[in-house]
């Protein structure tokens, strides 16, 4: 282990106040992540959660120390190296292309709203994350963490599902390749990954970060977020990307439930009073080890003075059916259209139907699990005027949210809802609220296992607290060794 081994390990805290001190530079630190990608990514155990290096990381890295030595800090965020997920705009020398290789030698012409909130902030884009190609919306039997352009991400604790579709995101914070990363949801794909890589992911509620500048699924779900390793790294990433965005007008509902310092208030005893309701629904079908570590973490929830009430699923959400599914093929479509449309002349697609013929044309290469899911979408008109997508839009918003989410917290007076890893992910995808995602534990084979508190709409900060009071007081996360793993 090197003298610079704490770095992979290490909050904003403890890098602010290494820099702050004259300790470590940006620099550095940029340097250390970059050594930490040439050894782990690849070689080794693969993780091969990096696509993509921004070629200038370092010299903004040295811009940053200019500018911390000459003007002072600008924030918790000054020269910490970020990992953006692949299918997110950066107008830099990075490809934008949702690991897809049709859209291989993509370069965004504009960055995301996402990638200039950070820019602000004085973060250094490190690089691109790999993922599920197009965020698993190509074929039914995708596994998840792979794409054509990237290749398999692997789990930094062994053998165990990565998660999708911010794969890439997850397993390279949890590896020290970064210490934050941004990744997307539409159902799932910030809150799995973070469960089964053991770090913290906060799946926001639709309208409170712009989508603007990102590859798309569905507009009615789609919304990015903060992975990092612990909830206050989460929390002060996500206060740098939130904000109005003319272009995006679902974020014009977060007016009047605007948060100063998502920091604000964390205490160790914010479960202290807290009602909170276990959807044992969910919780019931487990294999006997994780289960052992839920009840450990109810236990824990109990002990630290939260009060925990039993709800059902069935009771306030139909969600059985598949008729989110129905939804994302329909809105798929015409989002993807519109963002295909926008690409360089030089970029051999434009369209959902020019997508398809491209892969089909060398399928042993992009087609390894095939394109069913995107040639179910191109069957559908593409105008959002079938009666089936408007009628089972509003069903879906009907029952997660007033009949759903809402009731349950009224209800039962809850705070919030807790759910085993991403099993509620659904619910909350359909009624656009937030999520937070921490770590809970592990299975006595080193699976993780990961705790999500979800809540209604721009109640992000209450959320933060509780999945904050859970974390510090279990501690529950732990590195992975990748050296074990070579």
């Amino acid at each position: 282990m090197g003298r610079d081994s704490w770095l992979d390990d290490a909050s904003l805290r403890d890098l602010q106040e290494a820099m702050g001190k004259g300790e470590l530079t940006s620099e550095q630190l940029t340097a250390h992540c970059l050594r930490r990608i040439a050894s782990h990514n690849k070689l080794g155990a693969g993780i091969n959660a990096v696509l993509e290096i921004n070629p200038d990381a370092m010299h903004i890295a040295q811009a940053m120390d200019t500018i911390r030595r000459v003007e002072g800090s600008r924030g918790p965020l000054l020269g910490i190296p970020v990992l953006l997920k692949d299918n997110i705009n950066t107008a830099d020398k990075m490809h934008t292309s949702a690991g897809s290789l049709a859209l291989a030698n993509h370069m965004a012409s504009q960055d995301s709203f996402v990638a200039t909130g950070l820019r602000r902030a004085g973060a250094v884009i490190l690089g691109k994350a790999n993922m599920t190609e197009w965020a698993n919306f190509m074929a039914d039997n995708m596994p998840s963490g792979y794409s054509s352009r990237g290749g398999q991400v692997k789990n930094p604790y062994g053998d165990f599902d990565v998660g999708g579709s911010s794969s890439g995101s997850a397993a390279a914070v949890a590896a020290g390749f970064a210490p934050l990363a941004v990744g997307t949801e539409t159902s799932g794909s910030i809150l799995s990954p973070a469960h089964s890589c053991s770090v913290v992911g906060i799946k926001p509620t639709v309208g409170l970060i712009s989508r603007s500048g990102i590859i798309p699924i569905a507009h009615s779900q789609d919304t990015p977020g903060p992975i990092a390793r612990t909830v206050a790294d989460a929390a002060i990433m996500l206060g740098a990307m939130v904000g109005v965005d003319d272009t995006d007008s679902v974020t014009i509902t977060q007016k009047g439930h605007e948060v100063a310092d998502y920091l604000a208030g964390l205490s160790l005893d914010a479960l202290r009073g807290a009602r909170l309701g276990v959807v044992r629904q969910h919780f019931a079908g487990l294999d006997a080890p994780r289960a052992a570590v839920y009840d450990s973490a109810i236990a824990v929830l109990t002990r630290l003075g939260a009060t925990m009430v039993e709800v059902n699923v069935n009771e306030y959400a139909s969600q059985a059916k598949q008729g989110d599914y129905k939804v994302l093929l329909y809105e798929f479509k015409p989002n993807i259209n519109a963002y295909l449309g926008t690409t360089r002349p030089f970029v051999p697609v434009h369209s959902l139907a020019d997508v398809i013929e491209f892969n089909s044309r060398d399928p042993a290469v992009r087609l390894k699990y095939g394109q069913t899911v995107l040639a179910a979408s191109q069957e559908t008109s593409g105008t959002l005027t079938e009666a089936e997508y408007i009628t089972t839009l509003q069903e879906n918003r009907l029952s997660c949210r007033e009949q759903g989410v809402d009731l349950a917290l009224t209800r039962d007076q809850l705070d919030a809802l807790v759910f085993p890893g991403n099993a509620g992910c659904g619910i909350a995808a359909k009624a656009g609220y937030p999520s937070v995602t921490v770590p809970a534990g592990y299975t006595a084979e080193g699976r993780p296992v990961g705790l999500t508190f979800t809540g209604t709409a721009y109640s992000e900060h209450r959320l933060i607290k509780l999945a904050y009071a859970f974390e510090q007081n279990t501690k529950a996360r732990v590195a992975p060794c990748l050296e074990a793993q070579k």
